[in-house]
């Protein structure tokens, strides 16, 4: 049977082609890293990388990627035959068998084909009539949305859907594979800022939005998936009222990143940042320019830039000449 990695979902700003240069690179400029912090954790690729550390911190504040990382980094305790068994009966529902519901009626014909949404908000109201325990309902809930990312009509994320092109049904329910490590996880939802004055690190990784995107904007099907409270929708990407937003999209960023960076209680820094400050695209430019991501590390230690090319994943018509990768290393 075929499983998913963590890494096998279309993310923007996803650092999966670069895992190897920012391991060797703070591994080279650090000492004694037992707990490793990834504090916008995104896909988690960068915490996979980490899990042989003594103790992982994991926060992001989608509800779809918390699910996320309890499913691949917190399912001790799951039944894998019954999970197996229910992931069976799924690729057995057949779409004429089952009734329409919230979801086809507003992403069929758009996001997905009628067949693979009704399937889709089907197997969502299933999985909480299962009875699992709280890490095999994770698994199944995790395992939909990356079998569910997989069969959407969009370029990468949900902000738009595909036009005037025929809409296959390719829905496949997959399950994900878990993680194994030893590592002790602390998996959080929480607003970057107000949490690192309550943590304590080896190495804090910190890879924000730097561009006025929101993530749950980006990716409300997911989050509309994942919580299912099923809310009215809005406008033609079908999204519903903005909630969860991310100052770092915004224009106190400068203000929100020196507050960050002064509250964090580490021994090292890490800081990813990409090269698009200069793009033609107003939502691609960065809200938090180099200069003061260097200007305000400086004043946390000593501080080292590391950089690399590295072609950007755009799902827009953004073009990025000479794009690099840069990454901040202070020595608290």
């Amino acid at each position: 049977m075929l499983y998913f990695k963590i890494n096998n979902r279309r993310y923007t700003g996803s650092k999966f082609k670069l895992l190897d240069w920012i391991k060797n690179t703070i591994e080279d400029e650090t000492q004694k890293n037992d707990t490793f912090c990834d504090l916008f954790a995104g896909t988690g690729c960068v915490a996979e990388k980490f899990k042989n550390n003594k103790s992982l911190i994991i926060n992001d504040f989608l509800f779809s990627n918390n699910i996320i990382y309890k499913a691949f980094f917190d399912s001790r305790n799951y039944n894998k035959k019954k999970i197996i068994e229910i992931s069976t009966k799924y690729l057995e529902i057949k779409p004429s068998k089952v009734s329409s519901n919230y979801f086809d009626k507003n992403f069929g014909g758009k996001f997905f084909s009628f067949n693979d949404a009704k399937l889709i908000g089907f197997i969502r109201d299933k999985i909480d009539t299962e009875d699992c325990n709280t890490s095999e309902k994770n698994i199944l809930l995790a395992s939909l949305l990356y079998s569910t990312d997989k069969s959407a009509n969009t370029v990468g994320h949900y902000d738009a859907f595909r036009k005037k092109i025929k809409i296959n049904d390719k829905f496949v329910f997959k399950l994900i594979e878990p993680i194994e490590h030893n590592s002790r996880i602390q998996i959080f939802r929480e607003d970057a800022n107000e949490l690192v004055k309550r943590i304590k690190c080896d190495i804090c990784y910190i890879d924000p939005p730097y561009n006025s995107r929101q993530y749950s904007r980006f990716y409300h099907v997911l989050e509309n998936l994942t919580q299912w409270k099923k809310p009215k929708l809005f406008g033609e990407a079908l999204k519903p009222k903005p909630e969860n937003t991310s100052e770092y999209c915004k224009t106190k960023a400068p203000e929100k990143f020196y507050e960050l960076i002064k509250n964090i209680n580490s021994k090292y820094i890490a800081v990813s940042y990409n090269n698009t400050y200069s793009s033609k695209s107003s939502s691609s430019k960065n809200k938090i320019t180099l200069e003061q991501i260097e200007s305000t590390l400086e004043k946390k230690g000593r501080t080292k830039i590391f950089k690399k090319k590295h072609n950007h994943f755009n799902a827009g018509k953004t073009d990025f000449d000479d794009h690099q990768e840069i990454l901040f290393i202070t020595k608290v």
